[in-house]
């Protein structure tokens, strides 16, 4: 009798590690455990000195990576009652564009003795926002010129990806730029520490990394941007490109030690959270965009023909599944945007409540809100709080509530910040549909799928049915698949896909009414956002502007 075989499949999200255990033949999860970052978001202090960050800042301290590795693997394989030898290969993902500074060797700059203090020798995470001022050089020199690859990225280089973030260190830190031998995503860097072989995976080279064609951008383009970043890609990104599912390597002895699996087995190359995810909900045809949503939304879908789309995070041939266009887009603050009005807009009041009813304060406030008809509060929001990843592409905007009372109760504003969000998804469809790429299903996976408020709200809002990934943990799910597939389990992911990938269908379904009304609220919206957005008065940027003065 052949012994049954697994995989697994660790998600890193922006908090916390997540390893699933599941089996190859179904992908039937059995067995997971999280294990949550010590240091965090380092947002406000360096924690090794106390040295206060400025705004727009997001690090985080790669150590925390290896513990889910010490922890939540063996963890996962204890929960699952299986024996070590069952499981071969292992699969990770990560949050991104989450970059940082390393030696040749691997080594982060934030280990070295005399850079343990320097905020820009730590992992510069995807919400890292400081880099704004770089990549509005790098979009308008990149038009200038008449680069052809920035089309593929909707016309703009967001602050959160790869070159804005090393431009960055380069201009603000010379010396730190210098001792940066490689400038590797997360990703790409796990997986090194891993199986001891450095690789570049296909889907964050290129959405993140401006990698098309086979090539990043010329040297005579980076050496306009500043003389001294003229072999940034030569140099720093310099490495061979890998396809998704590819085997990266074999466990190394070091690493099965820490995970306490078989060495040598498989080692799938690093993939992102968001797009590893579509074979996890079996959403990788043509036109099935998937939603991730969580603490924020990235919306990733194949199309069969390459079509420039404006304001989009990127289209890459092969970045979500060999032989299609992989298309990004997403909103910077979602999940976010929610937990802080709890947590700094909503009463005391409402929280006693919660604990009385033995509920969450998000809990309370949805139940709250879904009781009062659509439309019942006389708000409308831009969903910006984190900036707009798309379609604007501008991490210099903030959030908007418009229609504000001295009766506006707390689940009114939250019910509007909810709604905020699913106009700025709608937006992103639309704007997907108008340039001749359609989306014929929507497909939610992450921790939002979980609130009937928000799904409601995004079937209405879009007058579409969603469907729902089944899996809890989808993108580790997704993960495990790839894992398979560089274990030689499945021929290729698709196919891995069909085998493992679980999904309910339209379980969401519009309300024609609710529809009508938001049809009206998403006309005020869109008047909101192109007045605050496209300008020509951007008052948002001119008040981030004096903040930033205030706390210089």
């Amino acid at each position: 009798m052949r012994m049954a075989q697994y995989t697994i499949g660790v998600d890193f999200g922006t908090l916390s590690g997540r390893a699933v255990v599941v089996r190859v033949a179904d992908g039937e999860e059995v067995g997971a455990a999280v294990h949550e970052f010590a240091h965090g978001v380092i947002e406000r202090t360096l924690p090794a000195t106390g040295q206060r960050l400025r705004p727009d800042w997001a690090l985080q301290d790669p150590e925390d990576y290896l513990d889910v590795l010490r922890t939540a693997v063996p963890r996962a394989v204890a929960a699952a009652g299986i024996d070590p030898s069952e499981v071969i290969g292992i699969a990770t993902d990560f949050t991104a564009c989450t970059v940082l500074p390393v030696l040749a060797d691997g080594t982060p700059l934030c280990r070295l003795e005399d850079l343990a203090g320097n905020p820009h020798a730590y992992v510069k995470l995807w919400k890292h926002h400081a880099a704004q001022p770089q990549a509005d050089r790098i979009t308008e020199l990149a038009h200038r010129r008449g680069e052809p690859w920035i089309d593929r990225y909707g016309g703009k280089i967001s602050s959160e990806w790869q070159f804005a973030k090393a431009l960055q260190v380069l201009e603000e830190d010379p010396a730190v730029y210098e001792r940066t031998e490689r400038w590797i995503e997360a990703a790409d860097w796990i997986v090194w520490q891993l199986c001891g072989r450095e690789t570049r995976n296909a889907c964050t080279a290129g959405y993140k990394g401006i990698h098309q064609d086979g090539a990043y951008p010329s040297k005579d383009y980076l050496a306009e941007l500043n003389p001294a970043f003229a072999d940034f890609a030569d140099t720093r990104l310099a490495h061979p490109i890998s396809a998704l599912g590819q085997r990266a390597g074999g466990l190394t002895a070091e690493a099965a030690a820490w995970t306490g699996l078989p060495e040598g087995i498989a080692v799938a190359v690093g993939n992102v959270d968001a797009h590893v995810t579509n074979p996890a909900a079996r959403a990788v045809g043509p036109g099935q965009m998937l939603l991730v949503m969580g603490t924020s939304t990235c919306h990733v879908m194949n199309a069969d023909e390459l079509v420039a789309v404006p304001g989009i995070c990127g289209v890459v041939d092969g970045g979500i599944l060999a032989g299609l266009y992989g298309y990004e887009a997403g909103q910077s603050g979602v999940g976010d945007i929610f937990g802080w009005y709890v947590e700094n807009g909503a009463p005391p009041a409402v929280h006693e409540q919660a604990r009385e009813a033995g509920i969450s304060v998000h809990d309370l406030l949805s139940r709250q809100a879904a009781e009062q008809p659509v439309g019942g509060h006389g708000l409308v929001a831009l969903d910006w709080h984190s900036g707009n990843r798309s379609v604007l592409v501008d991490h210099h905007l903030s959030g908007v509530i418009a229609g504000l009372t001295l009766a506006t109760r707390p689940f009114e504003i939250y019910k509007a910040l909810v709604e905020a969000t699913a106009y700025g998804t709608r937006k992103i469809v639309e704007t997907f549909e108008q340039a001749g790429v359609p989306v014929t299903e929507l497909v939610a996976a992450g921790g939002l799928k979980r609130n009937p408020l928000v799904m409601q709200i995004y079937a209405d809002v879009l007058r579409r049915p969603f469907s729902v990934a089944s899996s809890e943990q989808a993108p580790a799910l997704g993960s495990a698949i790839h894992a398979a597939v560089a274990a030689g389990a499945y021929p290729d992911v698709a196919a891995a896909s069909e085998a493992m990938g679980r999904v309910e269908k339209d379980v969401w379904q519009p309300v024609t009414a609710n529809a009508d009304v938001y049809d009206r609220l998403y006309a005020e919206y869109t008047l909101l956002h192109d007045h605050f957005g496209r300008g020509p008065d951007l008052a948002l940027h001119r008040l981030r502007a004096i903040r930033n003065e205030a706390l210089a």
